[in-house]
């Protein structure tokens, strides 16, 4: 694929995570009667602007990133007294908390409408019908065949291998669990019991679960919801992904996951124009995935991201009083030079990842 077909995709991606998010602090503080002086999409350079009533509208030259420019955001900035009412640093705490979360608010709201969206137009889901006995397990023993559709595990229906998994998971495998089996036309019981074996799971994580010895066949049913239950899925997708965004993260921090699994940039354009070459279903999916990422990842305490200011206007609020201007600049600095590890961390990930293939 030529370099236009990863960059295009990629900017349109970044474009659009960047928009919403800063459309969030945006709205809001237009919304509180804080003055907005402008809204960039990128970094650096203006590479093309506009300007309407007391806010200027621009693209910058670095795509990775964007910012809403509030009057006042400098707390030791001073500003006549007429002027504070539309200045940040004047509002209440609890004006400042609201245009701060309201960017990776707005992130989790367009994932919640995309994964919404996305039902409508239907998923793949993986069919529990047996593709392959491995021999010498459980379900070779019981007499399961290539063919099988499995129905139900123990008394509870299933209607794919990831219900059927996650209950054969479930049974802890130390006792013996009745499968349900189309056969044929027929309906079957099957008894079989699981075994304990370790493997990798798609966090790269070695753990210990139930098996009986079998693959799927890759059967597959496209599933459409209707159009009311859509901001259902799209809620729950969106909760589903956050969580597993967090663990992710979570067993990052205490080693259980190698960090080689972050990607930066690179990898994300790679990923901006696959997905784009395979369809527009593709591509948006991406587009909530990474939406939640975002949300997620500014929401760390971090100083210098969402989740920093947070931190320090809800000790504001404990407090009564704000944190001193030092303390924050030095955790500022802190928050900069932390980000900027990770940066050069995830950038040497997606060289290593081109390098080796």
């Amino acid at each position: 694929m030529s370099f236009f077909h990863f960059t295009v995709p990629f900017l349109v991606l970044l474009g659009i995570l960047i928009f919403v998010h800063e459309l969030g602090h945006f709205l809001v503080a237009k919304r509180l009667g804080v003055r907005v002086l402008k809204f960039s999409l990128g970094f650096g350079p203006t590479l093309v602007g506009t300007k309407r009533a007391e806010t200027e509208y621009v693209i910058s030259a670095i795509p990775l990133g964007g910012y809403v420019k509030l009057h006042g955001e400098d707390p030791e900035e001073e500003l006549p007294p007429e002027e504070g009412r539309v200045s940040f640093s004047a509002r209440p705490v609890s004006h400042r908390l609201s245009i701060v979360a309201a960017g990776p608010l707005m992130n989790f709201v367009l994932a919640v409408i995309v994964f919404g969206l996305l039902s409508l137009f239907g998923s793949p889901v993986l069919q529990a019908v047996v593709g392959e006995v491995s021999p010498d397990m459980p379900a070779a023993a019981a007499g399961l065949r290539p063919g099988d559709r499995v129905v139900a595990v123990g008394d509870a229906p299933v209607g794919s291998w990831e219900e059927m998994a996650e209950a054969i998971a479930g049974s802890g495998g130390a006792a013996e669990i009745a499968l349900g089996v189309e056969r044929d036309g027929e309906l079957l019981t099957i008894s079989v019991v699981p075994t304990r074996r370790t493997s990798r799971n798609l966090l790269g994580e070695v753990v210990e679960r139930p098996m009986i010895g079998i693959a799927p066949s890759g059967d597959v049913e496209i599933h459409r919801y209707p159009v009311w239950a859509a901001p259902w899925v799209g809620l729950r997708e969106t909760a589903r992904w956050t969580s597993l965004t967090v663990e992710v993260l979570a067993k990052m921090i205490v080693g259980r996951v190698s960090p080689r699994n972050l990607g930066g940039p690179i990898a994300i354009a790679q990923m901006a124009g696959e997905t784009a070459r395979a369809g527009f279903v593709s591509f948006l999916f991406l587009v909530a995935v990474l939406s939640v990422n975002l949300a997620v990842l500014n929401l760390l305490p971090i100083p210098i991201l969402d989740g920093g200011h947070l931190l320090f206007f809800g000790i504001e609020a404990v407090r009564g009083k704000p944190v001193s201007v030092r303390n924050r600049e030095v955790a500022q600095q802190v928050g900069l030079m932390i980000l900027l590890m990770l940066m050069a961390y995830v950038m040497y990930n997606d060289v290593a990842r081109l390098v080796t293939g």
